[in-house]
């Protein structure tokens, strides 16, 4: 599959008509039907339903048009940051993280390293820990944020803070305010997250019951923290979430916090074990002065 084939079809599938795409691609309508054709026939699905002299969407083609436009303006922003810093204007500097410290300390960095605009282009990268580290000794992020340490010596870690875990519940849950013990939140069905790859946050969440004992029925696995926390306002069962989530308001789930001995879940920051760049050391020294070092 061409990136112009997808072209093609975000641009019959905004006209849905094909002699006013193909003006607009400046091609003949024939050509362009057979593109389509050839198109779908590749996707494996019908695209579009021939009504008349005109097209109309299928519930398929409805999906690619939305998930397409997304990739395509995503490209676009790649292309011209490439630009950028292809004409030496501002210098990459990728950064990986769970979503998890998007409610912390990494958002406030952010603006740190945007502030000096002409010279950096901050690009994020939603992955969990294991991918950081690929990710960084491939050269693909710079830094990374995520929940496990792990031992790799191409790659240095530092904890950042150690959050305290507090339990999601649904709203309705007629559970009292007071702290859940370990016991307690065994007794409640459990919501993991994320159900892959692995190890991730999942399996330290279950490592913390096990070492008290605990083993926790687990009734379902989600990808993403919204995902989880979605479920659990479904009522499927409770997750725990680092605190600093609580900033995430929902109206449909309630955080209570959790009195249990090592319920805690580290903020690992992780870099290139003897990368100098400025940029880098630049974001190092400020996270660590946020935790006073």
């Amino acid at each position: 599959m061409e990136l112009r084939h997808l072209r093609y079809f975000q641009t019959v599938a905004q006209e849905l008509n094909v002699t006013r795409a193909a003006s607009l691609l400046h091609m003949a309508q024939p050509p362009l039907s057979r593109q389509i054709r050839q198109f779908e026939e590749e996707v494996g699905v019908a695209l579009f339903d021939r009504v008349g002299r005109g097209l109309k969407l299928t519930e398929a083609g409805r999906f690619l048009l939305e998930q397409s436009l997304q990739l395509t303006q995503r490209l676009e922003e790649t292309l011209e940051g490439t630009r950028r810093i292809g004409r030496n204007e501002k210098r990459w500097f990728g950064i990986g993280f769970v979503p998890s410290v998007l409610y912390g300390v990494l958002p406030e960095l952010i603006r740190v390293l945007r502030d000096d605009a002409s010279q950096i282009e901050v690009g994020l990268t939603e992955m969990i820990t294991v991918q950081q580290l690929e990710a960084l000794k491939s050269g693909r992020i710079d830094l990374g944020f995520g929940r496990l340490a792990l031992n790799d010596p191409a790659i240095a870690q530092r904890v950042v803070r150690a959050e305290a875990l507090v339990a999601a519940l649904p709203a309705s849950t007629a559970v009292p305010a007071t702290p859940l013990t370990a016991d307690a939140l065994a007794r409640h069905p459990l919501i993991l997250y994320p159900a892959r790859p692995r190890p991730s946050y999942a399996d330290h969440v279950l490592s913390l019951f096990r070492a008290q004992g605990l083993q926790p029925h687990v009734v379902q696995e989600a990808n993403e923290l919204q995902t989880a926390l979605g479920l659990v306002a479904a009522g499927i069962g409770i997750t725990l979430v680092p605190s600093s989530v609580q900033r995430l308001h929902r109206d449909d789930v309630r955080y209570v916090p959790v009195d249990a001995a090592g319920f805690v879940s580290p903020v690992i920051m992780s870099y290139r074990a003897g990368d100098v760049s400025p940029y880098l050391l630049r974001a190092v020294e400020w996270v660590m002065r946020q935790r006073g070092e």
